[in-house]
This record gives C-alpha cells, structure tokens and sequence, in this order.
C-alpha cells in the first residue's frame, strides 16, 4: 500500500465515519479499487484510531465533564445507548464479520440507508434541545446504531435518524449521534485489537499507516464540524440519493459479475 493509497484511505474514513453515507461500506470500496483487500485489520484499526481522535477532539469539553462528573445523566444516557450495539455485536459478530468480507450484500444496504434518510428527512421537525434527551430516547437511538453492524448500514446516518423521529431538532441529533460514536468506535477498536491478538495480521509500512490515521483524523474532525452546520440548514435527502445511485451501481456491476 503506497502513503498516497493509504491518504486516500484516510480521507474516506475520516468523511464517511460522520456523514451518512457508512464508512464500512465505502471503505470497503476504496480498499477494493484499490485491490488492498489484503492490508486489514491492522489498518482498520489505525483508520478507527484516526477517527475517535477526530470526534474527541471535538467533544473534549463533554468528556473533560462526563470524567469530571462520571454519573451524571449524559454519561448515563451514552450508556444506554451503546447497550444495544453491545449485545447484537456479542451475539453476531462472527455473521456479520464475514458478511463484511464478501460484500455481497452492500448494494441493498446502501439502498436501505438511503431509505430511511428520506423517511428521516421528511419527519416534522423536532425542536428538543439536548437537555431533554431521555433514557428512551438513547434506547431508541442505541438500537438504530446496533442495526448499522450490517456494512453498508451507516451508522451516524441512522442515530441521526433516529434522533428525527424522536422528535430531537436536527442539530441535537446530530450532537447526540456523534456524542454516541464515541464508546461506538472504541469498542470497535478494542474488539479489533483483540482479533490481532488470535489472528495472522498483513504487515503494513508504518508510514502508510501513518499518513492513513492523521488523513482519517483531520476529514474527520472536518465531517463532524461540518456536518452538524449542514443538518441546521439543510435536508439530509441529498445524501439518500447519493447512497441510492451508489446502490445502485453496485448491484448493477455485481448483477453483470464486474463486481
């Protein structure tokens, strides 16, 4: 993997770890443009770090509190709302790793996020400030994030979503969705450190690797800026079609055996 591969890599990550348009699924992409399939976990992991770095950094006054005041109802709520997530992975990891792999379901999944932005979007709009978030409601949204275990599923996509249709006003959502990436992806990083530990894993230059975790910081602290000044403004609908036509695409090439 050359350090412009692994830049590009970063990029890609960084982006679509926070729009909604899933990570997995367009990294997926990038790696097989790319013919990388075999730079794996190892470098999925450095990507991972790159992006908790990114919304850290941007949450780092809630943090300093949540560790300040570890009881208190925020720190409570993300609690609830990473339970979801912990079991389906617990109870599926092993399906969904290798439905991961393969990819043959990515095209429909991409479909589905789109569907569900457009529901989303279309929803009156909520005017709850984050003060009112409530157990049920991180349930809710905890369970959503659970579903974008599936690949191509987006997982800010659907939080945000989730945050729609419980009535939270559009930049709330997206706070909330953001806030709850954090135990998200480093869980995902813990459990992926503990694959390493059982499985052979590809040697990749430190460099490249490098360059992929600050790539994958840097667009991702630009997504998630960027993305909740968007959702103020602006519908989410743009991003269903695009996941629509990339869908789209995918089951048209897998369809003809390109892909």
């Amino acid at each position: 993997m050359s350090m412009f591969e692994a830049f590009i890599l970063g990029i890609i990550q960084g982006l679509t770890e926070f729009l909604p348009i899933s990570s997995t699924g367009h990294l997926y992409l990038g790696r097989h443009l790319f013919q990388l399939d075999e730079a794996g976990l190892f470098l999925d992991t450095m990507l991972h770090i790159g992006t908790l770095l990114a919304v850290l950094v941007v949450y780092k006054q809630e943090l300093i509190d949540i560790i300040k005041h570890p009881f208190q109802k925020q720190s409570l709520l993300l609690v609830v709302g990473t339970i979801p997530a912990v079991v389906v992975g617990f109870v599926f990891n092993d399906l969904f790793d290798e439905i991961s792999k393969t990819g043959v379901t990515i095209g429909w999944e991409f479909l589905i996020t789109g569907g569900i932005l457009w529901l989303a979007d279309g929803v009156k709009s909520g005017s709850r400030k984050t003060s009112e978030i409530g157990y049920g409601d991180a349930l809710f949204i905890g369970t959503f994030q659970a579903a974008a275990i599936f690949p191509a599923i987006s997982r800010s996509g659907l939080t945000i979503a989730a945050g729609l249709f419980r009535k939270l006003d559009r930049e709330t959502a997206a706070y909330f969705s953001f806030l709850l990436s954090i135990p998200a992806i480093a869980g995902g990083i813990v459990l992926q450190f503990i694959k390493m530990t059982t499985n052979t894993v590809e040697a990749v230059s430190f460099g490249s690797l490098f360059i992929a975790t600050l790539s994958s910081a840097i667009f991702g602290y630009l997504a998630v800026v960027g993305m909740i000044s968007f959702l103020k403004k602006r519908s989410l609908k743009i991003f269903a079609v695009y996941v629509w036509i990339l869908g789209g695409v995918i089951l048209t090439l897998q369809f003809m055996g390109f892909f």
